[in-house]
């Protein structure tokens, strides 16, 4: 079972500059990716520009509309992420208890958990499907 820590941005990342981290938190994370590593459960892991060196892609009637960064509100960005793959969601609960404060002890940060879809749940069969299965196996 394949799960993404989702980090939640906040003004202060969506206003620097560069990326420029509290050193106590990165070397939490750096800590806490370690063990995951460790562990064999770390897939991948990064943080992730402000929104305004982003674009999302708008579809709709006609051709689908690029618009530029940044968005408005930061609470539903995301600044980073880690993925994990464990054996069951008990085993991800227990991961993501442990993820460090994404802004530093004491602060409000929210830190979500989503499970992937692996295309074995889909329940839908055809050559789409096969093709993506294979895709993925290459």
């Amino acid at each position: 079972m394949r799960f993404m820590i989702i980090v939640r941005s906040i003004p202060e990342f969506e206003a620097q500059a560069t990326p420029s981290p509290d050193p106590a938190v990165f070397d939490a994370m750096l800590q806490f990716h370690q063990e995951l590593a460790r562990a064999g459960v770390l897939l991948d892991a990064s943080g992730l520009h402000p929104s305004r060196k982003g674009w999302q892609v708008r579809h709709g009637q006609g051709a689908p509309r690029i618009v530029d960064g940044p968005f408005a509100e930061a609470k539903e960005l995301i600044a980073g992420y880690t993925l994990i793959q464990v054996r069951s969601r008990d085993e991800a609960i227990e991961w993501s208890r442990r993820f460090p404060n994404p802004v530093g002890e004491g602060k409000p940060a929210t830190v979500e958990v989503r499970q992937l879809i692996d295309l074995d749940e889909i329940q839908a069969d055809g050559p789409s499907v096969e093709a993506f299965r294979q895709m993925l196996q290459a």
